[in-house]
């Protein structure tokens, strides 16, 4: 080959481009934030892409490659990611001073690139603070990411804690009507530490983790950034200052009385009372009694539900309380087992669901509806 040119697999480039836009996207002080820094060397190519929040660093292994010369470049990231879906086959790259052209089957093109020196500071030293199996990772951040708001009030609630001690490996997440907690021993340290990571950081890496061949993942530190590691992938993220909220006291079970629920019957009990809702907020009444569940739910402006379930076991102590449907239904979904556990005490008082799945320990918790506040 020549000098400056080399072949990438377009599935490999695409589906790395794919994972950098969302970063790409967003709009920052710095025009040079959309686009995407690439590095060519002689077996591989690494990608970087910023929004001043979160980065990305891939690494793409070349089919075949010249020697190349003034390597360093940026290259718009949406428009590339665009054009480069619709090759086939194997990509071939030619570098020319300010363009580069790209090549695969009959269509050839050239995009316009600048100086990598319009790219911000990119993180540097990683320090690697422990080891997870990656199926263990996506595991746990699934149990927990439905409940981070998007925009909440309150900063702290905006991010998912992670947690980790002696005790093991803890993360936890409210949007301060829901609680979803998951834990693990299998991993622990004997120095306590703690993130607070936010919304964003924890979607994307949700999506690396889903398409990843990666068996195990990495979590490090990079100045006052976390960062999780594949073979092929560095994601920083900057962290959140904000101090979560204490909540120990709100998942204290003491006083609770436990019940036990088939969580099929369950969840379309919790479906139906939903599909009256038409997106207004009203709440479903639950009234626990002996072995049965009595649930009713009345809209005015659609119709009523009224069902029993059959529980596990009979509890002397009966409870009303209300719900509202949606918050139960997502928890509920995300539980692992075919019957669900779960204590109660008051109408007052939140329903507190546990789950156990292989090494990882669940915990979901919704707050009653005020009568006052039930529309």
């Amino acid at each position: 080959m020549e000098k400056n040119k080399f072949i990438v697999d377009q599935k490999k480039l695409s589906t790395i481009l794919a994972s950098m836009q969302a970063i790409c996207a967003k709009r920052t002080t710095l025009d040079a934030t959309t686009s995407i820094l690439f590095q060519a060397g002689h077996n591989e190519l690494v990608l970087k892409s910023t929004d001043l929040e979160l980065s990305l660093q891939y690494s793409c292994p070349l089919n075949e490659s010249s020697e190349l010369e003034n390597s360093v470049f940026l290259v718009p990231g949406k428009r590339l990611f665009e054009l480069t879906k619709e090759f086939e086959g194997d990509i071939k790259f030619d570098i020319k001073e300010k363009l580069i052209s790209l090549k695969s089957g009959n269509a050839s093109l050239s995009l316009h690139i600048k100086s990598a020196d319009e790219f911000p500071p990119f993180p540097e030293r990683i320090e690697n603070l422990m080891e997870l199996e990656t199926s263990d990772m996506l595991n746990m951040v699934e149990k927990v990411a439905f409940v981070i708001p998007q925009n909440n009030a309150n900063p702290a609630l905006n991010g998912l804690l992670v947690e980790i001690d002696q005790n093991g490996l803890r993360m936890t997440a409210t949007d301060g009507h829901c609680f979803s907690q998951v834990s693990t021993q299998k991993y622990k340290q004997n120095e306590h530490k703690q993130w607070l990571l936010p919304r964003r950081a924890i979607l994307e890496l949700k999506k690396i983790l889903d398409f990843t061949d990666d068996a195990k993942i990495f979590i490090g530190m990079c100045g006052n950034q976390l960062v999780f590691s594949g073979e092929s992938f560095n994601l920083f993220t900057k962290l959140l200052v904000d101090s979560f909220p204490e909540y120990q006291q709100i998942i204290n079970k003491e006083g609770f009385t436990k019940r036990t629920a088939t969580k099929a019957a369950f969840v379309k009990a919790l479906r139906r009372a939903s599909c009256l809702l038409s997106g207004q907020f009203i709440a479903t009444e639950f009234n626990f009694d002996g072995a049965i569940l009595e649930v009713a739910m009345h809209n005015k402006d659609i119709g009523k539900l009224q069902e029993k379930l059959q529980l596990k076991e009979s509890v002397e102590e009966g409870v009303n309380i209300r719900f509202y449907a949606p918050y139960l239904l997502t928890g509920l979904q995300a539980l692992p087992g075919d019957e669900v556990t779960f204590w109660l005490q008051s109408k007052s008082r939140p329903i507190i669901f546990e789950a156990q799945d292989n090494d990882a320990h669940m915990i979901y918790l919704v707050m009653p509806v005020s009568p006052v506040n039930n529309g």
